[in-house]
């Protein structure tokens, strides 16, 4: 999938979470990028910022937190449109809740990770 269908999914992926888990995000952006800096296949996003539960000295002018989502650990992941669908989900969610202050450790117990 080229670089414009897969953003063009992670935005329908976006738009079909429930508007209670996206309604309080503030100051954030998603991102799609090919792959980590690392080159790996590994990491299928990253939540790049500061948690709403650590946020004590956050305030106005400050850059917005990313949420990135990889596009070529997806591809490799996934053998089908179905399954990248669920997995780029999956990890929205799991990039979304790490802004809410949600660890990997709950996440997995979640179901999420």
């Amino acid at each position: 999938m080229d670089p414009e269908g897969f953003e063009a999914l992670v935005t329908a992926e976006l738009d079909r979470l429930p508007d209670d888990m996206v309604d309080g995000l503030e100051n954030v952006v998603f991102v799609v990028e090919d792959r980590p800096e690392d080159g790996s296949l590994d990491l299928l996003g990253l939540y790049d910022g500061w948690a709403l539960t650590e946020r004590d000295r956050y305030g106005i002018g400050e850059l917005p937190d990313r949420i990135i989502i990889y596009r070529e650990p997806h591809l490799a992941a996934c053998e089908t449109a179905d399954e990248l669908r669920d997995e780029v989900h999956t990890t929205l969610v799991h990039e979304i809740a790490h802004f809410y202050g949600i660890d990997d450790e709950r996440l997995h117990e979640l179901g999420w990770a």
